[in-house]
C-alpha cells in the first residue's frame, strides 16, 4: 500500500509518496499551474503519479488557522479534496498542515539551500511533512 500526500497551493501542489511499508514519505515533485483555478492538468498529473506508484488512499493538507478556524485556503482544500476523491474514487483524508510550509523554510535554510532556489522545493517538502505526520501517527505504534 502506498498513500499520496498532497500540500495544495494557489499556484503549486507539492507531491509525497509514502514507501509500500508506510514508513517514510519522500517528495516526488511539486506541480505547476498558471492560473490558481485551472487544475484540469494538475488532477491529470496526480491521477498519473496514483497509477504510476498504486497509491490507495490520499492525505491532503488542511491549512487551518492558528486559532483553528477554516478560512479561505481550507476551504479551497475542502473543494479540492472533493473533486480529487470524485476523479480518483480514493479516500482523501484531510491532515492539519499548519506551520508544515514554515518548517520546509527552516529545514532549506538549514541545509544552505539558497534563497531563489528554496521555492522550487519548499511545496514537495511540506507534502513530506505532511503525510510524514499522517503515517507517523497512523502506523507507529509506542514501544512498551
Amino acid at each position: 500500500m502506498r498513500i499520496m500526500g498532497l500540500d495544495y497551493g494557489s499556484g503549486t501542489v507539492g507531491v509525497a509518496i509514502s514507501d509500500p511499508l508506510c514508513v517514510t514519505a519522500q517528495g516526488i515533485e511539486t506541480i505547476y499551474r498558471k492560473e490558481e483555478n485551472k487544475l484540469r492538468r494538475t488532477c491529470a498529473r496526480i491521477e498519473e503519479l496514483i497509477r504510476e506508484y498504486g497509491v490507495e488512499l490520499i492525505v491532503l493538507g488542511f491549512p487551518k488557522h492558528m486559532n483553528n478556524d477554516v478560512g479561505e485556503r481550507a476551504k479551497k482544500s475542502l473543494e479540492f479534496g472533493e473533486m480529487l476523491k470524485r476523479r480518483t474514487g480514493l479516500e482523501v483524508v484531510m491532515w492539519d498542515e499548519r506551520l508544515t510550509t514554515a518548517e520546509a523554510e527552516r529545514t532549506l535554510i538549514e541545509c544552505k539551500i539558497r534563497r531563489e532556489n528554496r521555492k522550487k522545493y519548499v511545496d514537495k517538502i511540506a507534502a513530506v511533512f505532511i503525510l510524514q505526520g499522517y503515517l507517523d501517527s497512523k502506523f507507529l505504534r509506542p514501544s512498551r
